[in-house]
């Protein structure tokens, strides 16, 4: 597994996907902004993972979809950490528990491993099992 290049692709994913739930607040189409938030950012997640995992696999073809997609969560989980939670999370009156114990939390990360694991099998795996035949 290629650590650096997923490491910089899960930077990249969480960047851009902060960008999209920063900005769905000021653009009121729900009632509820985090509702609003959480959505967009639900929806933008599954294009960011399978565009990382396309870039991660054009020189790398050996890991497994569930790696690449755990070390991507993992990266975000970190930023989250040490970046999302301090400076958005707790100011608001959150705190780290309630971040990592929300259902919309695990839901997203979910995501993050399902995406990841359907490009492989989709993307990657077909490509390979035929090459080793």
């Amino acid at each position: 597994m290629k650590i650096k290049r997923a490491l910089l692709i899960g930077i990249a994913i969480w960047i851009i996907a902060i960008l999209f739930y920063s900005i769905s607040y000021y653009v009121p189409v729900l009632e509820n902004a985090e509702t609003q938030a959480n959505l967009v950012l639900f929806a933008i997640v599954i294009p960011l993972v399978w565009w990382g995992c396309s870039f991660y696999y054009r020189k790398e073809k050996d890991t497994h979809g569930y790696l690449v997609g755990q070390t991507l969560l993992l990266t975000a989980v970190v930023l989250d950490a040490l970046i999302t939670v301090p400076f958005f999370i707790i100011p608001t009156g959150g705190s780290h528990y309630s971040f990592f114990t929300s259902l919309g939390f695990w839901i997203i990360a979910a995501e993050f491993l399902l995406v990841a694991v359907l490009y492989w099998y989709t993307r990657v795996y077909p490509k390979t099992n035929i090459l080793k035949h």
